[in-house]
């Protein structure tokens, strides 16, 4: 696959191929992309922006909003944000999504003016059956540190973490460890770290925690939870 690079403003982000393709090739792409990741921590300094994408739509609906919040690292206040809405053609298929939910999100993330350092989805990373969640996907396209922070186990084995914040414990898939399930706030469910490209467990573990502020969900996935929801019902309102 040759990639094309296309600039906007600072971020950068590689088409490296196209999403309109059958289950068959859809499942090829995600074999051949899962070789390209970068599964550890590269030059590693201190965060300073963190960003957290999510997608929300309507049960039997294609119309996708996406919204990506960028938030300072240490205060976690907003820096900025950006959405997007689309059509959704692919259709729903389990363990595909990212066929599904990447292309609106990337065009959220193409007003994004300044780069952040690392991208928190709600979603999976390599916590995946091939090593391809939302998270690794995006990662591969936008070339930059990106990790997922799901809900739910998608795949993998664990033991229950203890119940004080901070808590974690292998998730492990095929003998290989994939990921940590985490527990973000004393005695809630805890969610479902896995890298997805160019971050280690350890690491994503850390952003992870490092932006828990008292709730069960991180910060920036959090906020932009909040606001793709908030977009879906103003544009229902308006329609």
């Amino acid at each position: 696959m040759r990639a094309v690079i296309w600039y906007s403003f600072l971020m950068k982000i590689k088409y490296l191929h196209n999403w309109d393709v059958c289950y068959a090739d859809a499942v090829s792409i995600q074999h051949e992309l899962a070789g390209r990741l970068v599964l550890e921590d590269g030059k590693t300094s201190r965060l300073k922006k963190i960003a957290g994408a999510d997608i929300s739509y309507s049960k039997n609906d294609d119309l996708f909003f996406a919204a990506v919040v960028v938030l300072d690292a240490d205060t976690l206040e907003i820096i900025e944000q950006s959405s997007s809405i689309d059509h959704v053609t692919f259709p729903y298929i389990p363990g595909l999504l990212s066929f599904r939910e990447a292309p609106v999100l990337l065009k959220a993330f193409e007003k994004i003016k300044g780069k952040p350092d690392i991208v928190m989805f709600d979603g999976q990373g390599i916590a995946h059956p091939r090593r391809m969640g939302l998270a690794s996907h995006m990662g591969l396209f936008l070339d930059m540190p990106t990790m997922g922070c799901a809900k739910k186990k998608l795949v993998g084995d664990f033991t229950e973490p203890g119940i004080k914040k901070g808590s974690y414990s292998e998730l492990v898939h095929r003998g290989e460890k994939i990921g940590a399930v985490l527990r973000t706030k004393d005695k809630v469910k805890p969610v479902f770290i896995s890298p997805g490209h160019k971050i280690g467990v350890t690491r994503a573990v850390e952003a992870a925690l490092g932006c828990s502020n008292g709730y069960r969900i991180p910060e920036p996935t959090r906020q932009a939870h909040l606001l793709v929801n908030r977009l879906r019902v103003e544009h229902k309102a308006e329609s």
